[in-house]
């Protein structure tokens, strides 16, 4: 019996490169076992871009870094239910770092498997981090290395509703019993009702959420610095391998003008003694 979710973990650990021969062997191998739905669902899983391909050997890779920003994920939906701006500013705070440092390490991994990864898919793998952590089943995958494709795009956890009268609220005051007033010679007016409050616990509201978007806006500023950063430092990398690849390239240059210079020379050496060899046979034959 094909166990198709073995086989998924073993093509999804695979190259991107190696992945359509060894799915389509899979796939083969169950028709001819006679597992025809088995084969349709192998033959159906995606191949992975490189930036999937690097997020899920970053999870398979270390299993407990993994889950550690899925908890983070769960912490930072529960602080937008209770509207904790504190939690929300920590927290967000440290997805941004722990993603970014995640995503260097999926760099470096690929870099040991033979396949370099550009500044440009190295943010495609903390965008895919950062969509995991708004996708459940997403992360789920992810977590066990078999992500297929990117999840869509997701900023933050503005979807989650916060939960009815949670903090940041007004404080309500209950009605206590009080004694009656003792008789005063002129009655006082009726007191008028009290305002109802609901209108501030939603302006409360409001404000909480807009205080926790500007917090992880603010995390997300501070990550694309360091990344921009990031990016700049690899890049002058980048030049500096260029630079040296074009010295190599420019004393090769003069080496190889130098032997065609001296070949020209050995040539027209060569010819003015094949003139003169030729000039001797006419002579001989003269004779």
């Amino acid at each position: 019996m094909v166990d198709v979710d073995a086989v998924a973990a073993e093509l999804y650990g695979l190259r991107p490169e190696e992945f359509t021969a060894a799915r389509d062997a899979h796939a083969a191998a169950a028709r001819k076992a006679g597992q025809r739905a088995e084969a349709k669902r192998i033959a159906a899983l995606h191949k992975p871009t490189r930036a999937v391909w690097a997020a899920n050997r970053l999870a398979r890779a270390d299993a407990g870094q993994a889950r550690h920003l899925l908890e983070i994920g769960q912490g930072l939906r529960e602080a937008h239910r209770t509207l904790s701006g504190e939690d929300l500013r920590k927290l967000s705070h440290q997805q941004h770092v722990v993603i970014a440092a995640m995503a260097g390490e999926a760099r470096r991994l690929a870099g040991e498997a033979g396949q370099e990864l550009s500044a440009g898919v190295q943010r495609e793998v903390e965008q895919i981090l950062r969509s995991v952590l708004a996708d459940p089943e997403a992360a789920e995958a992810w977590a066990r290395g078999v992500l297929a494709k990117a999840p869509p795009q997701a900023v933050g956890f503005a979807e989650v509703a916060p939960v009815p009268g949670t903090e940041p609220r007004p404080q309500q005051h209950e009605a206590k019993p009080e004694r009656k007033p003792e008789p005063k010679p002129e009655p006082k007016p009726k007191a008028r009702p009290k305002p109802d409050p609901e209108p501030d616990t939603r302006e409360a509201e409001r404000t909480g959420r807009e205080a926790a978007l500007a917090e992880e806006a603010l995390a997300r500023a501070e990550s694309e610095r360091a990344q921009a950063r990031t990016g700049l430092g690899a890049l002058d990398e980048e030049i500096g391998r260029l630079e040296e690849r074009l010295e190599r390239a420019r004393a090769e240059r003069e080496r190889l003008a130098a032997a065609a210079v001296d070949a020209d020379r050995r040539h027209r050496e060569a010819e003015r003694e094949a003139k003169a060899a030729r000039a001797a046979a006419r002579q001989a034959r003269r004779r």
